[in-house]
């Protein structure tokens, strides 16, 4: 089944991104961290999907200018719950300590559907050196490699195939 999604690299004042963990229902010992997103719905494009999907499992609220990108795209296969999906993914950033702000960051998961409740874990704010050396499994598998470019440059307008 094709999958478009929308994610989310959502980055906190300290440099540090959002993840969240997860399981597959059929799977339950097998876990993964993985960003804010989800799949793309009819008629919606990819910007509005990022925002729609980060307001409803952060409870945060930007707008189109907030977001940079998409930055990255990723093709995956992968099963879930019995189904398999080709999924294509289209990263996005959302730098929330740009301006220097010192407000607290409270995620807000109550937006989650029936299957998040059920399937995500946790969340928590990954530093890059966490990312470096996990042994955990983290989605994109290049997100530890790429995150300190993520973190040091600009965006240059091109969007790379990330795995």
């Amino acid at each position: 089944m094709p999958r478009p999604s929308a994610r989310v690299l959502l980055l906190d004042r300290d440099r540090r991104v959002l993840l969240f963990n997860g399981h597959d229902p059929g799977r339950p010992d097998t876990r993964w961290w993985f960003t804010v997103g989800g799949g793309v719905e009819q008629g919606e494009d990819l910007r509005t999907a990022a925002l729609r999907e980060l307001a409803e499992e952060t409870g945060i609220r930007l707008t189109e200018e907030d977001l940079v990108g998409p930055m990255w795209r990723r093709r995956v296969v992968f099963s879930f719950d019995g189904r398999t999906y080709d999924g294509e993914e289209w990263f996005f950033l959302a730098d929330l300590g740009g301006d220097g702000a010192e407000v607290e960051i409270r995620i807000d998961t109550s937006g989650f559907t029936d299957v998040e409740n059920s399937t995500v874990d946790g969340h928590r704010w990954w530093t890059e050196e966490e990312l470096r050396h996990t042994e955990e499994t983290v989605y994109p598998v290049q997100l530890p490699t790429l995150f300190p470019e993520l973190l040091k440059s600009t965006w240059d307008g091109t969007v790379r195939p990330v795995r």
